[in-house]
């Protein structure tokens, strides 16, 4: 029975994962990115100052708000939370091994169309998005191919079944991808650097978790801006430290980056065009796995925000791509890549470095530690941990949401409570068919959801021009704030 799961899951995943769903992607990036007139270099100063700068700026940004809506700095950080953590470190690496020194450059390739996914998806996330009985309110891929793509005529049917699917997928997401994944990094994190035995994570982890998720969304916005904001800035300013040291091999490992992505020279040595299928390959996939653009995944969070401009919210979606890969991904590929341990000619790993074999899981952590020595490794252990709890917390939302659109708004304690125990068994398990199986389910998120986002893509333009004429032209048009009438005159007030 397993192998047959086993071998179902090879063939779908090779399906969802294969080169027609990164071809979807990277054409979906490219469209919108075409359909805003590069907006995420066109008004780059714009949506730097409308995020990054509104931090500093501006207190509806940040301060906690009384009703059941979270703050635009908090939905990012909750969005972070999900996107920023293992796969900016491991997955780095891994792309580097398995695609060698040319995977860098695919991966910025795609997060930079990705930037406009991303963007799209939470434009129309808080455009179609609605409030529950609670008054919370509840946004995400699901609505908007209900609601959008089910507008379209003759699409209701299919609007109404990508729409259920996607929560299906992500459902089961939140408990692979988004929990019992996340939790047996932790566990083996600090069974291998502490010797702390799986199953004691395992309870404490449990117990801290099941304290934040069980409080809901404001509580765990609460707490994961506190944690990424910390762990990201000091994770970024070890790796400078590192790229400062490493400062003359930073031309060399440009060159290899180039060289490899366009098979100037073939990674490990083999057939060129082979070697950049798999730049190509790993660079792409592992760029979406770090930032998620094009699954549907944070539109969930970023829904949640208390901002009224669809656009506003699009940009914060520019920012969460543009830190998790550009800045943290792309810090990790130069420390790798800068620290000896990758032939920049050949884009083959040493084999072991200290008489420890190096592996995609602990490359990062030996290259802090040639810099900072057992404290090095000791901290890459410690940002691993954070990184993968916060990601536990950011999906947990996610599920929440997926089942609410389900199962209804009585049943999401149910799903918590759930999502809870099931961290103790991630904590212990060893089985590897269950990160398969979570790399599949995450990946059957993204095909409804590109779809949405495609057949959507004229909304996502008539709504940008709308919000550039207003904002940046001084143009007097109507704002286009949400598809339903009595949350367009609600969101109207508020920008009064």
């Amino acid at each position: 029975m397993l192998e047959i799961v086993t071998n179902v899951n090879n063939f779908v995943n090779n399906i969802v994962w294969g080169w027609p769903a990164l071809i979807l992607l990277a054409f979906v990036g490219v469209l919108m990115t075409c359909l805003t007139k590069v907006f995420q270099l066109s008004h780059i100063g714009h949506w730097m100052k409308m995020t990054i700068g509104a931090i500093f700026s501006d207190k509806d940004v940040v301060g906690h708000t009384k009703d059941k809506s979270i703050s635009q700095f908090q939905s990012l950080c909750t969005a972070l939370a999900a996107t920023v953590g293992t796969g900016n470190i491991v997955g780095v690496a891994g792309a580097i091994i398995v695609g060698g020194p040319g995977a860098v450059f695919w991966m910025w390739l795609i997060a930079f169309f990705g930037m406009m996914t991303n963007y799209s998806e939470n434009v129309l996330g808080i455009y179609y998005r609605r409030k529950n009985h609670a008054g919370e309110w509840s946004g995400g891929a699901m609505y908007y191919l209900w609601d959008g793509l089910g507008a379209k005529k003759g699409c209701k049917g299919i609007g109404m079944v990508l729409a259920v699917l996607f929560s299906i997928f992500c459902f089961l997401a939140s408990f692979g991808i988004g929990n019992m994944t996340q939790v047996n990094s932790i566990s083996g994190n600090m069974e291998s650097v502490f010797g702390v035995p799986t199953w004691i994570t395992g309870i404490v982890v449990l117990i801290v978790a099941g304290l934040v998720i069980v409080g809901g969304l404001k509580r765990i916005a609460s707490v994961t801006e506190k944690i990424v904001p910390f762990m990201v800035i000091l994770y970024i300013v070890g790796s400078i430290v590192i790229l400062i040291t490493n400062a003359s091999q930073i031309g060399a490992v440009f060159g290899a980056i180039f060289s490899g992505a366009f098979a100037l020279k073939a990674a490990g040595g083999g057939i060129v065009g082979y070697g950049v299928k798999l730049a190509i390959e790993q660079g792409m996939k592992r760029g979406v796995f770090s930032n998620e653009a094009g699954l549907g995944s944070s539109v969930m969070v970023h829904s949640n925000s208390n901002v009224s401009e669809p656009v506003r919210q699009g940009m914060w979606g520019i920012f969460e791509v543009f830190a998790d890969t550009i800045i943290v991904c792309t810090l990790t590929a130069f420390n790798v890549l800068s620290s000896g341990l990758v032939d920049l000619s050949t884009g083959e790993t040493v084999a072991e470095y200290g008489g420890v074999a190096l592996t995609k899981a602990n490359i990062v952590a030996t290259v802090f530690s040639m810099h900072f020595g057992q404290i090095g490794a000791a901290f890459v252990a410690i940002a691993i941990m954070l990184f993968a709890f916060s990601t536990v917390l950011g999906w947990s939302h996610y599920g929440t949401k997926a089942c609410e659109f389900l199962f209804g708004e009585k049943y999401t304690i149910i799903y918590r409570v759930i999502f809870v125990v099931a961290i103790f068994g991630g904590a212990v398990m060893s089985d590897n068919l269950a990160w398969d199986l979570a790399d599949t389910f995450n990946g059957l998120m993204m095909i409804p959801n590109l779809i949405g986002v495609l057949v959507l893509s004229p909304q996502v333009y008539a709504i940008t021009k709308n919000y550039v004429n207003r904002v940046l032209k001084g143009k007097d048009e109507k704002p286009m704030l949400s598809a339903f009438p009595e949350v367009q005159a609600e969101q109207e007030k508020n920008l009064l």
